[in-house]
């Protein structure tokens, strides 16, 4: 897990003198004026309004930069755009690198909503979409085209949780064309347990909903840029609108402060749930990349310093609706709910046809139902209690 380096950072991160002001966390600047003391002063606010200098409300305020700030820090950038929540991250990191005829490697393995805005909006926008399967590694740049502009990756998959060889196909892609833009919805790892950039990325994505907030109370979207894509990611974004309010940047903010303890007791928590999973015999498969059975397994030991509590495990049976009722609706402590990183347990289930409609590049390798479960903070006994009932109630 984290070193103790990270949770000095996660700490300190973001609140200098000029965001707090004597507080100890940033202050709380409302604001859409912004009231110039002289013509110089708006002069030079109009010249570095890029720059984290008072200018007008939608390019941000105190709270914002302060935000904005640590981000930039914690993932190695040279500064992060906000956004409303993680989906509006995502199309408006592709959307600021792509025009009529260009094409977009996407990551067969995806959030869903990343497809759709593929499916929908790029292609009515003439920006094609090409599909590739994440766990092909560097065989994955065999399908770029000249017409290639982005490279979108996700780590782990979503929903099946595998995890693909990252540095491979980042690797491979650079080969080909060293100037394609390459994006990663990073929300998994809440962009502090995979280095995203380090590893030649240029902008790490992630839904700040989950882990960051933490408390399944606030939505907002990070996009932390190198310095080679941020001005171009910053004005785009700038031109589309998009924003976020101060009160959710500062929630936001607030939540990086406990981020590494958080993040510690969901590793623990769910591997030992896993673990008690897969010795059941309800399970064919559970899919947490921090165990060896797991797919991309090895990749994960190389490249991440731990993981969250979000992970899934596939029944030997197909459950029936009704069985699928019966065991989602009698929980004690799993709520059903979408999304997932806040403190409390969260269980869905998809049967595999469903799955496979969202996965665009070949069938899933299983028959059974899976459930994606995410653990929370509560005691790992209560869980596993929750859980044991829960196959009881499908025998």
């Amino acid at each position: 897990m984290s070193s103790e380096k990270l949770n000095t950072k996660l700490v300190s991160v973001g609140r200098n003198k000029k965001y707090c002001q004597g507080s100890v966390n940033s202050v709380i600047q409302r604001a859409s004026s912004i009231v110039f003391d002289s013509v110089q002063q708006k002069k030079h606010a109009t010249k570095h309004r890029g720059e984290r200098e008072l200018f007008y409300g939608r390019r941000g305020t105190l709270t914002h930069f302060a935000f904005q700030d640590a981000m930039a820090e914690l993932e190695g950038g040279k500064g992060c755009v906000l956004y409303p929540c993680g989906s509006a991250a995502i199309a408006n990191s592709i959307l600021s690198f792509v025009k009529t005829g260009d094409n977009v490697l996407m990551t067969g393995g995806a959030y869903e909503p990343t497809q759709a805005f593929c499916n929908t909006i790029l292609a009515d926008m003439g920006v094609s979409t090409t599909y590739y399967d994440p766990m092909q590694g560097a065989e994955v740049a065999k399908l770029m085209t000249s017409d290639t502009a982005v490279v979108f990756l996700e780590t782990p998959n979503s929903i099946t949780m595998e995890v693909p060889d990252i540095p491979s196909i980042v690797s491979a892609v650079r080969a080909v064309k060293s100037d394609v833009v390459i994006i990663i919805d990073n929300t998994w790892t809440a962009g502090v347990l995979f280095h995203a950039l380090e590893h030649d990325i240029d902008i790490s994505v992630q839904a700040g909903t989950k882990y960051i907030v933490g408390h399944s109370d606030a939505m907002i979207g990070t996009a932390v840029a190198n310095e080679r894509c941020w001005e171009r990611l910053r004005e785009r974004s700038y031109l589309m609108g998009q924003m976020v309010d101060a009160d959710t940047a500062y929630v936001a903010s607030r939540g990086l402060r406990t981020l590494g303890v958080r993040l510690k007791q969901h590793h623990e928590s769910s591997i030992a749930v896993a673990q008690w999973l897969s010795a059941r015999p309800e399970v064919a498969r559970v899919n947490h990349p921090a165990l060896p059975e797991s797919i991309g397994h090895e990749n994960y030991q190389r490249d991440f310093s731990g993981s969250c509590g979000l992970f899934s495990f596939i029944l030997n049976e197909k459950l029936t609706d009704e069985q699928i009722a019966n065991y989602l609706d009698n929980f004690t402590h799993f709520s059903m709910a979408y999304s997932w990183g806040g403190y409390e347990s969260l269980v869905l289930a998809n049967q595999p046809e469903e799955l496979n409609a969202i996965r665009p590049v070949g069938p899933v390798d299983f028959e059974g139902t899976l459930v994606r479960v995410h653990i929370g903070l509560e005691d790992v006994d209560d869980l596993i209690a929750d859980l044991e009932a829960g196959f009881d109630r499908i025998k």
